[in-house]
């Protein structure tokens, strides 16, 4: 040993020699290396499965989270293109496919550079890694005994002769950490480039086999410049070791850093859904290894969480706000100097996106911030939809033979309750607006109006429409459920919308489409329960039209000035009393969408808060995030209905002398169009309801 060291020459070197005496015992025969009998290694040359994630996907199969201990996904290395593993090979350890596991001429060349340069470099193999990454209670690399590395370089070689290359470089493809909590190079392809690793190019390859020396440094997100130059060395080094030809080194060289905008964790609250959805169907997916395939739309989740944020913030700076400024902006110099708030919280939001055909949850946010509050809003919260309600009872007044241009009085009404008490509803406006049409009234939203029709149809018949649709909450038999006075749940009272979209057929909320075991094998396919109707598909067009006015010059007119016209919209708002809960619930061809705000304990939003001027305006950023540039479909009239063109002001049929500004077309159930016959089912023929 002693001549080895003096061959090198230079007093200099005593100090560097020091730190490399593992790396000298390493050049000895194994015979003369154990003759330090070094501490036992264990089990430290086994491969080990090491913990893995459940992914859970997006529909076009983006990654929007994980279920497990650890992010990490096992792939095998012959499904990975070759230069994937070529990459890692050239920049790591160059003589992979020729060493025991400790490559001799790798550790004589640190030497020589610790002797003659000063220049302390690390000489483990790829195999030596991979040992000390998988085991580290057995071998602790943040040891620089002579002690650790000779367990390690006799763990390595023990490796070396249990099992094949191909299989010690899979594990460590496996294994190798990638920074922001990602293992494993299909996670890193997957939280960098938004596809997985079998997908990679040349370019990408590379750059991940950039980031092992520094996970952190070389960040292609964070530091493209850096990578970029890394990994040109790295693509350098493959043609030198003629993995790949000079030109496609030079080609991938060309090449910008693109990464992507992870979409991980932009749907924590679905990926909460999910989980207790697989683990009640007995799947164990917290061990991880499943491949979770959701309904969600990846981009569209992204949109709406960013739409209710940003609507909540916006709200925040609104004159007579009651509640804290909770809006993460530096130097809100608005926010430090407001009043106090008169209510201690941050105000909190619910979205729901769906499909109203299949029922597929397309979006989903429970609340504001998750990693403040992890309580799902949407799918666990329980609160009064307001007059968003409406519709239900305007809908089930239709089915029993009232037309949307029957008069009905908007003006004060005395209900003498079972228990004594009277009940006088009022509009928002504390105004009486006297005789109106049926569309009209539910365009102003007038609450006499809905009370008054719930009454003359039955409050229970109103209640049996809405289970029908799929509102699983409870509605009490009161006057006041007319004007939703009994909590529901945001996920069950949007999808019962989708029935007025779809031509009057009830919708289950679906999250899952499959999932899948880590060999592939689909190991689970929810039950798609059969459609069954919950209206008339005519009354439900007739609603949806109605709506369709409520948007367009009724109380969510702000969201009509938001979408783009080519969208057809229709929805409602609804307001709580004492302006405590706001939504907006609405539709398009395609999608459903509802919004609800509000305190997670109940209390004012603002003086004169509203769903039309608070919920709608974010309902509006979805949709128009929804479809982009692309167009919509249009809602055609199922068989039976009669259109004819009305008088808006009188709800009659228009004459020559009705202005153009008041003609509209009507849609009416055939047989209950103006000049038919009167049948004894049409409860409301004789004129307007009075009390």
């Amino acid at each position: 040993m002693r001549s080895l060291i003096f061959r090198f020459g230079a007093v200099r070197a005593a100090s560097a020699v020091g730190g490399y005496l593992p790396l000298l015992l390493a050049m000895m025969p194994l015979r003369l290396a154990a003759q330090a009998t070094p501490p036992s290694t264990g089990e430290a040359w086994q491969i080990i499965t090491p913990a893995q994630a459940t992914l859970v996907l997006a529909r076009d199969g983006a990654l929007i989270g994980e279920i497990g201990k650890e992010r990490r996904v096992n792939v095998a290395l012959k499904t990975l293109p070759k230069f994937v593993g070529h990459a890692f090979v050239a920049v790591e350890d160059k003589r992979f496919y020729q060493h025991d596991g400790v490559d001799l001429v790798g550790v004589a060349g640190a030497i020589k550079d610790a002797v003659i340069k000063g220049n302390l470099r690390g000489a483990s193999t790829i195999t030596q890694l991979l040992v000390g990454n998988m085991h580290p209670d057995l071998i602790d690399r943040r040891d620089v005994s002579a002690g650790r590395k000779l367990r390690e370089q006799q763990a390595a070689r023990e490796m070396e002769r249990h099992y094949s290359k191909e299989q010690i470089l899979e594990a460590f493809l496996n294994q190798i950490s990638f920074g922001r909590g990602a293992f494993g190079i299909e996670m890193a392809a997957r939280q960098f480039f938004g596809k997985g690793a079998a997908e990679l190019t040349l370019a990408e390859a590379a750059s991940l086999a950039s980031m092992p020396k520094s996970p952190v440094q070389y960040d292609p997100a964070r530091y493209p410049d850096r990578n970029r130059t890394r990994r040109n060395t790295v693509l350098a080094l493959m043609a030198e070791q003629g993995y790949i030809t000079a030109a496609q080194s030079a080609a991938a060289q060309r090449e910008p850093v693109r990464t992507v905008t992870s979409t991980r964790g932009t749907a924590p609250w679905v990926v909460d859904v999910v989980r207790v959805q697989a683990e009640r169907a007995g799947i164990a997916v917290m061990q991880g290894g499943y491949r979770i395939h959701t309904t969600i739309d990846a981009a569209l989740q992204r949109a709406t969480q960013q739409a209710l944020s940003s609507g909540l913030d916006e709200i925040e700076t609104r004159p007579g706000f009651r509640g804290q400024r909770c809006a993460r902006v530096a130097g809100d110099t608005a926010a430090t100097s407001a009043k106090k708030a008169k209510v201690e919280a941050c105000l909190e939001g619910a979205v729901v996106v769906l499909d109203p055909t299949t029922g597929d949850v397309r979006a989903l946010v429970g609340g504001r911030d998750y990693a403040r509050s992890s309580f799902n809003r949407a799918v666990d919260g329980n609160r009064q939809p307001g007059s968003s309600f409406k519709a239900f009872v305007y809908a089930q007044s239709i089915a029993q033979g009232l037309t949307a241009n029957a008069m009905v009085a908007d003006t004060a009404l005395r209900i003498r309750l079972d228990n004594g008490q009277t009940y006088s509803p009022d509009n928002a406006d504390n105004a009486f607006l006297g005789a109106l049409t049926l569309r009209e009234a539910l365009t102003k939203s007038r609450n006499p109006v809905a009370v008054q029709l719930a009454l003359a149809v039955g409050m229970d018949s109103v209640s049996a429409l809405a289970r029908r649709a799929g509102l699983r909450a409870p509605i009490a038999p009161y006057p006041s459920s007319a004007l939703g006075a009994s909590a529901v749940q945001p996920l069950d009272f949007v999808a019962a919308y989708a029935s007025f979209d779809n031509g009057g057929v009830a919708v289950e909320p679906r999250f899952l489409q499959r999932i899948d075991d880590r060999s592939g094998r689909t190991v689970f396919t929810p039950f798609v329960a059969p459609a069954r109707p919950a209206m008339d598909p005519r009354v439900a067009f007739i609603l949806r039209d109605m709506l369709q006015d409520v948007v367009t010059r009724g109380t969510a007119a702000t969201l009509r000035s938001s979408v783009p016209a080519r969208i057809p919209v229709a929805g409602k708002t609804g307001t709580t009393n004492d302006n405590t809960d706001v939504w907006f619930v609405g539709m398009t061809p395609e999608l459903v969408t509802g919004v609800w705000l509000g305190f997670d304990k109940p209390a004012m939003i603002a003086p004169g808060a509203a769903g039309g001027t608070l919920a709608a305006p974010i309902a509006a950023q979805i949709i128009t995030a929804a479809y982009g540039n692309r167009s919509s479909g249009v809602w055609t009239p199922p068989p039976g209905l009669v259109s004819v063109e009305l008088d808006r002001a009188s709800g009659q049929p228009s004459t020559a002398q009705t202005p153009p500004e008041r003609r509209y077309m009507e849609w009416f159930l055939e047989g209950t169009e103006p000049g038919a016959p009167v049948w004894p089912w049409s409860l409301f023929r004789l004129g307007p309801i009075g009390y």
